[in-house]
């Protein structure tokens, strides 16, 4: 049994750091991570955290009233954000102290700018950028590239985490691989979605 509760599932999760507060029904996918003072509670229907997320200092996130939380895979959500009982599709970033309520869906690829607040029931498409309270698609832009590195800077912290180590950032060998990842994720764009623009 997860030491957070019978039907917390973290075992897949790269470093979830021990001031998270995480209750209910929540699934974490693989290489994701948790980090300080988050908290997360799912007393009816479920959170669901997919694989390569993070969930930054101080993030809630917690079901609606009707509706389950779902992440999905290489999302950041950033410090302060509140989560409630929506959907974020892949490849998404939600900025530091937005609001994304109950029964929205943020589609993939998309970036939600810091102090957004998106309303309960709002549909955004794909590949946007969205601002404002309440919030609305500023531009329309895809944004996999810069959302994936996101996603790979925080699992690649996490496992320096997991280690003990908590300078990865500043290490030479460290930016050398997050060089690496970029290239291979400008390699992965052309391939999925034609020439960079």
């Amino acid at each position: 049994m997860s030491k957070y509760g019978p039907l917390v599932r973290a075992e897949s999760a790269t470093f979830i750091h021990p001031t998270a507060q995480i209750y209910g029904d929540v699934t974490f996918g693989s290489g994701s991570s948790v980090w300080i003072y988050a908290a997360m509670r799912a007393e009816a229907f479920s959170i669901e955290i997919g694989a390569h997320t993070n969930v930054q200092d101080f993030a809630m996130i917690h079901v609606g009233a009707a509706t389950p939380t779902i992440v999905g895979d290489y999302c950041t959500i950033t410090h302060h954000c509140t989560i409630h009982g929506c959907t974020i599709g892949d490849n998404c970033l939600i900025g530091i102290n937005a609001t994304i309520m109950d029964g929205a869906i943020v589609g993939e690829n998309t970036i939600v700018a810091g102090g957004a607040f998106i309303r309960e029931g709002s549909v955004i498409p794909p590949n946007s950028i969205v601002m404002g309270m309440p919030a609305r698609v500023t531009k329309t832009r895809n944004n996999w590239i810069s959302n994936r590195l996101s996603a790979f800077l925080y699992e690649q912290n996490a496992e320096a985490y997991a280690r003990g180590e908590h300078r990865i950032w500043s290490d030479a060998t460290g930016q050398a691989a997050v060089n690496r990842r970029m290239d291979q994720l400008r390699e992965e764009y052309r391939a999925r979605y034609g020439d960079l623009s």
